[in-house]
């Protein structure tokens, strides 16, 4: 096991289980996609750069991008989407 997993500070980092697992699933992407790696690779999977990279706060979630989008097609929301309380229509 990954040690930094083992501790709760990288989930506060990231602010939750869900975002740190989003974080990663999209760095990961990224890096098999050809970005390059911000720590020291040798001897790392690649899951294992991507936990460094995110305890060494070299990349981090952008919420201010992130706020409001649908998190499969990254399209902005309808109003009626983001309101768990809508009214529905009963006749």
């Amino acid at each position: 096991m990954i040690p930094a997993l083992k501790s709760d500070d990288i989930i506060e980092k990231t602010g939750g289980r869900f975002r740190l697992t989003a974080l990663i699933q999209r760095r990961m992407k990224e890096l098999i996609e050809g970005a390059r790696p911000l720590v020291e690779t040798e001897g790392r999977n690649l899951i294992e750069i991507v936990v460094a990279e995110i305890d060494e706060d070299k990349i981090a979630i952008d919420y201010e991008k992130s706020e409001g989008l649908d998190p499969l097609t990254k399209e902005g929301l309808r109003p009626e989407e983001t309101d768990a309380s809508a009214e529905t229509n009963e006749d």
